[in-house]
């Protein structure tokens, strides 16, 4: 067992606290990573704000990448000072879901009350989404963790581990873009801009973006976005006259937000498909008309992750990223110690940050 220092979540709502907590030595299995960087998620505020349920004392961050300090009994194809992405995708590779090729939805990922971090009294600390890495080190399941160049900034590697993968593979996973494809994008944050490149690289040909804010559908023209339009009235309606009076093949919707889903339909073509990508906080509803959905051949579809197969699709993406094809450096705004986590959790919510990366130095 070893102390580290880590973001204490005592109460939702109230600041992380830096503190030392003990991290037990890797088992079966798992890995122990020193942590270089690990971003600021909106799902990482959420569980701080309770939104997505969860026990504290907590340690949220689950969007980084490291080096390998250990391996446990059983862990095949890594070892000591490899460079890793380190990602909430836990999967136990047996269940009906991994053993379909969705490792994203596994039915079996472990007990997260069993985690292996607790108070330097002794007591439990819940390791959120299995990974906890707001902190100098994780220990996770070999599953979670996707080699990388040991030449990748960390920095830009923490991003794929969650918003790129999330919204990468929303567009060509979930949504299954082709090529000649119209497609809008609400949402222009982190994930949503993520959404927009895999939907240039998938060749859609049409890429709108809607956003509340006029920079951010700046920022998605930069990533790929053909078109812009302000959420304001009804932005359905320009969408549509920009895409020719039909509607989108695909409406990827990655904000957090139940009145968005509502409108989400009102975008789409004949045979079009809504992949839901934001997560609203438990107990907000969404509705739509299962009759004028059923009548049009529209489907909505769920995207956890961007049903990604890590071991699959990072390597990919960070060939991307390594030829110019995809954006990551571009995506920080803002670089933080641990010890301004809450000032960096303050810039995300205040809506103008497209990732804020917290930077550990463990040397």
């Amino acid at each position: 067992m070893t102390k580290v220092k880590a973001a204490v979540c005592h109460k939702h709502g109230e600041p992380l606290v830096i503190e030392e907590v003990v991290l037990r030595a890797p088992e079966l299995g798992e890995v122990e990573v020193k942590i270089d960087a690990v971003a600021v998620c909106h799902s990482d505020i959420s569980l701080w704000q309770g939104g997505f349920g969860g026990a504290v004392p907590a340690v949220f961050g689950h969007e980084a990448a490291g080096i390998v300090t250990a391996v446990g009994v059983g862990v095949k194809g890594f070892a000591e000072g490899d460079s890793v992405a380190v990602t909430l995708i836990r999967s136990c590779g047996t269940c009906p879901s991994c053993g379909q090729g969705h490792p994203t939805v596994c039915e079996e990922p472990g007990d997260p009350a069993e985690g292996p971090i607790t108070t330097t009294e002794g007591d439990p600390v819940w390791q959120a989404v299995f990974t906890g890495a707001f902190a100098e080190k994780v220990v996770v399941d070999q599953s979670q963790i996707v080699k990388i160049p040991a030449d990748m900034p960390k920095d830009a590697a923490s991003l794929i581990s969650c918003g790129v993968i999330t919204g990468v593979g929303a567009a060509i996973n979930t949504a299954n873009v082709r090529p000649g494809d119209d497609v809008v994008v609400i949402g222009a944050g982190g994930v949503g801009l993520n959404a927009i490149q895999g939907a240039r690289i998938a060749g859609a040909r049409r890429i709108v973006a809607v956003d509340m804010n006029p920079a951010k559908l700046e920022d998605a023209k930069a990533f790929g976005a053909t078109h812009g339009v302000l959420a304001e009235g009804k932005p359905f309606k320009e969408v549509k006259a920009l895409l020719d009076g039909r509607g989108a093949d695909a409406v990827l919707v990655t904000v957090g937000v139940a009145a968005v889903y509502d409108q989400a339909p009102r975008y789409l073509a004949h045979n079009g498909k809504i992949v839901m990508v934001g997560m609203p906080h438990f107990g907000s509803n969404a509705s739509y008309s299962p009759l004028v959905m059923a009548d049009a051949g529209q489907k909505i579809l769920g995207s956890k992750m961007g049903d990604v197969v890590i071991k699959r699709d990072i390597p990919w993406i960070v060939d991307l990223y390594q030829q110019g094809r995809l954006k990551l450096d571009e995506l920080i705004t803002g670089r933080w110690t641990l010890d301004q986590v809450n000032e960096a959790f303050a810039d995300t919510m205040a809506g103008n940050a497209r990732r804020n990366v917290i930077m550990l130095n463990n040397d």
